[in-house]
């Protein structure tokens, strides 16, 4: 089947007729991409191309819920990406998308609600940042120097709100990580503490953690337990 007859079979088969399914067929085509692609033939086109051709047909009776099974599987990094800005387009649309994946950073960067499931059970669900924060209800802070790393973390270790300090020395560059519990306000007086006492700063930045993190983190006593 050429691309735009097999849009208009899916059409056909949710019951639009007439001018509706052509409307249909051609908004769908340009919508994912492929309206110069239109009278190629569907076997002929790339795997991204085809995951796109996919949702188009999966948007012909225009759904509310959209779910996908690991949709960027198999994906170069370009269709990956196209994927994904289509994604959020539909999001954009208004539509509830549901799902699931093994690649996890990709759905970091579109995802408003998570949940992690390990054999079988649900782990955790909710926000990324609800979760992050059940987690680690400390900030750790990556501090690389140009001075000397034993020096710097004396400065700040013995600080109210310093919980823990690792020196880093042999890495490139060399660093100490801080654990923190204190707000804004006190994260800019731990860098001016720094400062003034002479420690030469070269990057000073939060760890974020990913989902990935988050995913070994909450399935980590299972797997524990097994070995």
């Amino acid at each position: 089947m050429k691309v735009w007859e097999y849009v208009d079979f899916f059409a056909a088969a949710y019951g639009l007729t007439g001018a509706k399914r052509t409307t249909t067929t051609n908004e769908l085509l340009e919508l994912v991409g492929l309206a110069h692609r239109r009278e190629d033939m569907v076997m002929g086109l790339s795997r991204g191309m085809k995951q796109r051709l996919s949702l188009a047909r999966t948007m012909a009776h225009n759904p509310e819920l959209l779910i996908l099974d690991e949709p960027a599987s198999g994906l170069d990094p370009r269709s990956r990406v196209e994927l994904r800005e289509l994604l959020r387009e539909l999001k954009a649309m208004g539509k509830t998308i549901m799902m699931s994946s093994h690649i996890l950073t990709e759905l970091a960067e579109i995802s408003t609600h998570i949940g992690i499931i390990d054999r079988g059970h649900l782990r955790a669900s909710g926000d990324v940042k609800t979760i992050l924060a059940s987690l680690t209800p400390h900030r750790r802070f990556e501090v690389h120097l140009l001075s000397d790393c034993a020096a710097a973390a004396e400065l700040v270790r013995g600080l109210p709100q310093v919980l823990a300090v690792q020196i880093r020395a042999d890495d490139d560059p060399p660093m100490i990580q801080i654990d923190f519990q204190g707000d804004d306000q006190a994260v800019t007086e731990l860098l001016g503490h720094l400062i003034h006492g002479g420690a030469a700063i070269t990057h000073f930045a939060s760890q974020v953690s990913n989902l990935e993190d988050i995913f070994l983190e909450i399935t980590a006593d299972g797997h524990q337990h097994d070995a």
